[in-house]
């Protein structure tokens, strides 16, 4: 591992690793904490569309990201060029933010002997012709199982991603990151009426499981399934009724309306819902909401953050009481707790802050099919598409892309245009029974903060909550 961060970041580039962690001492020697974050990375990506392959990419990047932390400011100065010019230049700007600043230096992330993936890239272990192939055989799959269908997309993405953090005081911490993802969306039609349905899987791992056909066929069955329900969907109702939220995917709404009000940033500056309220009640008995990355191959997994502290598991409430947010870093240190291993960067062109890994709701003890025939009259919301948080308040408005009416205990007919609306503080405690079905999201899941984007994760079991809104087209 270290001969290879050598090859990548200081025998391939020309740098000396002597002078470069000099330059980084001086550079941070009066700052409270930063880094130099080493970047190598390549991807490729392909998209197939109406039957043909639209388009097929490779992309190497590099860079480093060079940050000083002085009391709560930062100074961040980034470069794609890996030269020690370019580092000096770096330093020059970022030092300006430790000016007159005397710091006292951060301890060191602790160390860990776990190691979640290997060197192997994903990218190199099936061939282009593989690859164009599976795209061709997922469009006639699809064709071949139903006559209605109109319209087959599929995309797969991989990426192979080495880093190396190095900090003033002589640390350095080096990881490996796989990802790989497949999608398939489906489009099928009879008369006017068209509906589409999507569906993928994803981790941190190699091409070949996605190469399989049990795998890429269920990717392909479950899109056809959700587009064949929603043509026989009926205008959804509109009114305060009971939701139930089936398990896995519908996590995403507890990722955005809860998780990231749990974030450290928004809570050390107080404009979090959340905030001020650790040790408080805050949801239902029962409720358990944990944030943990230490799962081996899920997509929101690393071996350790963009800052180098090892992921773990954090419960944030636990049976309906707050016990922590997620940290990075520079929050912790400021309000006076451990970092968890929560601080990301998209790239070596981001700084760090505090983000989600994989979100998700412990399970309960209630048996799915009961929570079901607790309902006389509602709305199973099976899943999502996009969705808007105000974290301040924790308003969300969340639009449904498969969901049933439930009439007298009984799921009924699928409907269409349903969106889900509400806060989720107040959600937390209207859940009324939890499901023994947790579940994790497929992993296709992406995070936007302050214009970044990070691979996560998200899940949670099934879930009955009480009087929410629900936006529709029919009278409830």
């Amino acid at each position: 591992m270290a001969h290879q961060a050598d090859d990548l970041f200081f025998t391939r580039t020309g740098m000396d690793r002597a002078r470069v962690e000099s330059q980084l001492g001086e550079t941070l020697k009066d700052a409270d904490d930063g880094e130099l974050y080493l970047e190598y990375a390549q991807s490729e990506s392909f998209v197939f569309d109406d039957g043909r392959l639209k388009n097929a990419s490779f992309d190497t990047a590099q860079g480093f990201g060079l940050r000083a932390v002085a009391g709560e400011a930062t100074g961040f100065a980034h470069s794609s060029e890996l030269s020690e010019d370019a580092l000096k230049r770096a330093s020059d700007a970022v030092g300006a933010v430790t000016a007159g600043h005397t710091g006292t230096w951060a301890d060191a992330p602790a160390k860990t002997n776990r190691h979640f993936y290997t060197d192997e890239s994903p990218l190199q272990s099936t061939s282009f012709e593989a690859k164009v192939k599976l795209m061709q055989d997922i469009d006639a799959y699809a064709r071949g199982l139903d006559a209605r269908v109109r319209q087959v997309s599929a995309s797969l993405f991989g990426e192979w991603q080495a880093i190396e953090i190095m900090r003033g005081d002589g640390e350095a911490v080096r990881d490996i990151r796989p990802l790989v993802r497949l999608n398939v969306s489906v489009v099928v039609g009879e008369g006017d009426r068209q509906e589409t349905g999507s569906h993928g899987a994803g981790g941190r791992g190699a091409f070949d499981l996605y190469m399989q056909p049990d795998h890429w066929q269920r990717q392909v069955d479950e899109a056809l399934r959700q587009a064949l329900v929603n043509l026989e969907s009926v205008d959804a109702p509109a009114g305060v009724m009971d939701v139930v939220l089936g398990p896995g995917w519908p996590g995403v709404m507890l990722h955005e309306a809860v998780g990231h009000g749990l974030e450290g940033d928004f809570n050390r500056k107080k404009t979090s819902v959340f905030s001020g309220l650790l040790g408080e009640r805050v949801a239902s008995p029962g409720v358990t909401v944990v944030d943990d990355g230490t799962i081996p191959d899920r997509r929101g997994s690393l071996t350790v953050d963009d800052e180098g502290t090892p992921t773990a598991e954090t419960v944030l409430i636990e049976d309906g009481i707050l016990k922590a947010y997620m940290q990075d870093r520079l929050n912790a240190r400021l309000m006076g707790v451990a970092p968890t291993g929560n601080g990301r960067r998209q790239s070596f062109a981001h700084a760090p802050m505090p983000r989600m890994t994989n979100t998700f709701m412990r399970a309960g003890n209630d048996d799915p099919a009961e929570i079901i025939g607790a309902v006389k009259n509602g709305v199973y919301m099976v899943n999502f598409g996009g969705g808007q948080v105000d974290i301040t308040n924790g308003k969300f408005v969340f639009s449904c892309t498969e969901g049933y009416l439930i009439e007298d205990g009984k799921i009924g007919a699928p409907v269409k245009g349903a969106t889900l609306i509400g806060s989720g503080a107040e959600a937390l405690t209207q859940i009324k029974m939890i499901g023994n079905d947790l579940a994790l999201d497929e992993g296709t899941g992406t995070c936007g903060k302050n214009g970044q984007g990070v691979p996560v994760g998200v899940g949670q079991p099934t879930l009955l909550i009480s009087g929410l809104t629900v936006g529709g087209t029919a009278a409830a």
